[in-house]
């Protein structure tokens, strides 16, 4: 007989405002507490120093995040010229430190090789695996391993502040990119070296950074239910966003009872709506707004809508 799963069946995703200095797991496991739900998965790691939009799906939202693992991303940055750390980030040692001697068209230049479509190297301290171990285990022992550069995107990179030797930086880019290592390039190209001291990301796809909530209004909300003897999820659980919001950008295909209930056994179906290929999101009815969103599938090889993710339960 299968074990119970501990805690309460809610779907959704919720817009955690990471605070400084918690890593990302740990927030995870407060908000999973704080919800009392059964299954809870984060949608890629903010460093314990880096603050921001991290996205916690909750329930069968799980079965989505990858979705927002590969989406874009929206960070403000402040880099420190003069110093190089080990981490590349305020939390490493001093590896050099250096006059800043900068002129504001010296920082413009290097900042236009940033910008499109480049190469990166992940930073040793990534969450990036090689043998099944994280490249950071590694790195934490004094071990550098081999890593293939990547193409990576910056979409926009914005100068919003250069005063002594501090750099404010807003930048817009593709999935796998790492700031610390733009920082990192950024120092090493004008000779004075940098490391990030501040990192907040503002957004993560489409997501709106006014849906963001802190742990701190979350434990408000907790006391205030218990205060008024009421359930806490009659406040927290407006504070959610749809399922569907984590496939943002991805075409809807609608289906009937019949060929839903086929989907959730496994087995593809034939519809009058689908595109020539790709994932697409499926909905019981003929609207995403009234219609009972069943999960993602992709296009087979026959132009049938097969099952990828398929929802247990929705709300």
């Amino acid at each position: 007989m299968a074990k119970k799963r501990k805690g309460r069946a809610i779907n959704g995703v919720l817009l955690l405002d990471k605070p400084y200095e918690m890593s990302s797991n740990n927030a995870l496991q407060k908000v999973k507490r704080i919800y009392f739900a059964q299954k809870a998965g984060h949608t890629g790691a903010l460093d314990p120093l880096a603050t921001g939009m991290l996205p916690i799906c909750l329930g069968e939202g799980t079965k989505f995040s990858q979705f927002l693992l590969d989406t874009d991303k929206t960070y403000e940055v402040t880099a420190k010229l003069g110093i190089r750390t080990t981490t590349s980030d305020a939390d490493g040692e001093v590896v050099s430190e250096k006059e800043v001697n900068v002129s504001a068209d010296e920082l413009n230049k290097a900042l236009d090789s940033f910008r499109g479509t480049t190469q990166q190297i992940p930073s040793m301290y990534s969450a990036l695996k090689y043998q099944g171990q994280p490249l950071y285990k590694y790195a934490r022992e004094g071990i550098e391993v081999p890593r293939e550069s990547r193409d990576i995107t910056v979409f926009n990179l914005e100068l919003l502040r250069f005063e002594d030797d501090e750099v404010d930086l807003s930048i817009h880019v593709s999935k796998g990119t790492y700031i610390r290592t733009i920082v990192d390039d950024l120092g090493e190209l004008l000779g004075c070296g940098a490391h990030v001291a501040h990192l907040r990301r503002s957004a993560v796809g489409n997501y709106p950074k006014n849906r963001m909530v802190t742990m701190e209004q979350l434990e408000a909300l907790l006391a205030q239910a218990e205060a008024d003897e009421v359930s806490p999820s009659t406040l927290l659980d407006p504070l959610l966003l749809p399922m569907t919001t984590a496939c943002d950008g991805i075409p809807a295909v609608f289906v009937d009872d019949m060929s839903a209930h086929y989907l959730r056994h496994g087995n593809p179906v034939q519809t009058s709506n689908a595109p020539a290929e790709g994932m697409v999101q499926v909905f019981i009815g003929d609207n995403e707004v009234d219609g009972e969103f069943i999960g993602v599938g992709f296009i087979d090889d026959e132009g049938r809508v097969a099952p990828k993710r398929i929802v247990v339960t929705a709300n």
